[in-house]
């Protein structure tokens, strides 16, 4: 049982990490986006899911958690990408960050007490305000009909970001043992491990100032003339 859900986790993580990767370089909006970006999804929700079946299995409670902040990032993000109006999915997602950031932060106050080194508290405190934030993003977005234009892009873009973050994390940092011993614990790890971050600020600022990513008035029409 275990072993083809390891199988999996591990493709699911390769191809997450080229895909993400790949879907950066290229030009945003393109076709290579498009197709980078649904391969990273679907990459990273079959790491997720199968991480998170191994995680119960094992009794690990970071994984745990790791593996439903990723699920719902990627997933809130993937619909920000699509141009679409607002459904049930957008308020399940809602009930889900909601949710799982109780979950987290109760776990982190639990950790305190009763120490855990598969979830330490830092880590259920930091996912449990990252969780907080895009809920708060998701009432935001509910609240007023929906999101377009930059606000569509921001939202899209630093979720795919944050979960490309917990695949480099959790490969750079939390599987040193796959790399040769004179890496294992060096800082070029650790910056490979928080690239997806300086490239998430990059590209908010890109959005931020650029005029392609405004939302255009609609044309004032023409009066007929008799």
């Amino acid at each position: 049982m275990r072993f083809p859900l390891l199988v999996l986790h591990i493709l699911g993580g390769t191809i997450g990490l080229l895909g993400g990767t790949f879907a950066i370089a290229v030009r945003k909006g393109g076709r290579l986006h498009r197709a980078s970006g649904n391969v990273f999804t679907i990459a990273m929700l079959t790491l997720a899911s199968s991480g998170l079946c191994l995680a119960i299995l094992k009794s690990q409670h970071g994984n745990i958690i790791g593996s439903i902040v990723t699920f719902y990032m990627i997933t809130t993000a993937w619909l920000a990408g699509r141009r679409r109006k607002l459904d049930r999915y957008d308020w399940a997602a809602l009930l889900v960050g909601l949710g799982g950031a109780a979950a987290v932060i109760t776990l982190g106050v639990q950790t305190l007490h009763h120490p855990d080194k598969n979830a330490p508290a830092g880590m259920c405190f930091f996912f449990g305000v990252v969780l907080l934030l895009a809920a708060s993003g998701d009432i935001r977005m509910l609240t007023r009909g929906g999101i377009a234009g930059r606000q569509r892009i921001t939202r899209h873009l630093w979720r795919m970001c944050f979960g490309l973050f917990i695949a480099t994390g959790s490969f750079f940092l939390g599987q040193q043992q796959v790399f040769p011993a004179f890496l294992r614990g060096s800082i070029f790890l650790t910056v490979l491990a928080v690239l997806p971050f300086p490239l998430m600020i990059y590209w908010l600022f890109r959005v931020r100032f650029s005029k392609a990513y405004k939302v255009q008035p609609p044309p004032t029409p023409i009066p007929a003339t008799p």
